[in-house]
């Protein structure tokens, strides 16, 4: 009968809004157990506030993304050097092929355009890693009152689906005395 204090986060669509259980305004956020037995709406502003729930935090998920983050950082610096790299040899390759005065007049320039061009090339890098949205937790777990709440009712709804399967069944009632008294 009891489930879980885990509850995930999910949105449903605007149509299908319902009032929240704290403080009744229209909410499309609903936390529910993993198991489906509990369900209940409740305004994002309440997940935030850390005497109704705290976010239940995924270590493996957690280290698994910063991994991720790490080897894109990497393979970002090893481009970079790359390109430093081939921009270095075409210059090599264009003083060593000019070799007199106007050439070096044209190397100095081409030097200053290499040069700003890396720049550009660095910041143009830095301008598609963009910082990511934080993502919002998506369990949580409730605080004890709050989760024996949930309990209660859901207790006090099979208790009521109980009561009102008796009082249909014809032989919870007593019959009347056939027998003369």
């Amino acid at each position: 009968m009891a489930f879980p204090n885990k509850y995930t986060h999910r949105k449903v669509a605007e149509t299908s809004s319902k009032s929240c259980e704290i403080c009744f305004k229209l909410s499309t956020s609903v936390l529910i157990t993993p198991d489906n037995k509990d369900f209940f709406y409740v305004c994002p502003s309440h997940l935030k506030d850390t005497g109704f729930c705290t976010p239940v935090i995924d270590q493996v998920a957690l280290e698994a993304k910063k991994k991720k983050e790490l080897e894109e950082e990497v393979e970002r610096v090893k481009k970079e050097y790359e390109e430093k790299q081939r921009k270095k040899k075409e210059k090599e390759k264009k003083e060593a092929s000019k070799s007199d005065d106007k050439g070096k007049e044209k190397v100095s320039k081409t030097d200053e355009d290499t040069k700003a061009e890396e720049k550009g090339a660095t910041e143009a890098v830095k301008d598609t890693k963009s910082p990511e949205l934080e993502e919002e937790p998506r369990v949580f777990e409730l605080k004890r009152m709050f989760y024996q709440q949930r309990l209660d009712r859901k207790r006090q709804a099979e208790i009521a689906k109980r009561n009102r399967e008796r009082l249909r069944d014809p032989s919870f009632f007593p019959s009347v005395p056939k027998g003369l008294p």
